[in-house]
């Protein structure tokens, strides 16, 4: 087994191979801890050369609801009146600081999402 930094391309390419070799290895064999290794070295090549950005807030806010079934009632009884959560919704209001805190309470959406200019 040798480990060794992902640096260029060909190497990304070359673990990424090498890891769907291994990908089936039986717990506890030296090829499950390469596989372990392996995914660790794969996960920091691509966050630095392929990161993701930030969803944009108001589609993390329906995202949400949508996974937790929730309905514009639902999110004006966290943010206040319904005709404000259409608003948000709409886009044409913005968020306040509380609305802001009630959705990372209540939703559990990360607030560096939700400050996000839109």
């Amino acid at each position: 087994m040798k480990i060794k930094l992902i640096k260029t391309e060909k190497e990304y390419n070359e673990a990424l191979q090498r890891l769907e070799t291994i990908f089936d290895s039986k717990p506890g064999s030296s090829e499950s801890d390469e596989l372990e290794i392996l995914g660790m070295l794969i996960d920091q090549y691509e966050n630095e050369h392929f990161p993701i950005g930030l969803p944009d807030p108001i589609e993390a806010i329906k995202f949400r609801m949508e996974q937790m079934g929730y309905n514009q009632n639902d999110l004006a009884n966290i943010i206040g009146l319904k005709s404000r959560a259409s608003e948000i919704l709409n886009r044409k209001r913005k968020l306040s600081l509380e609305m802001i805190r009630q959705l990372h309470e209540r939703l559990n959406i990360p607030t560096d999402v939700l400050i996000q200019t839109y």
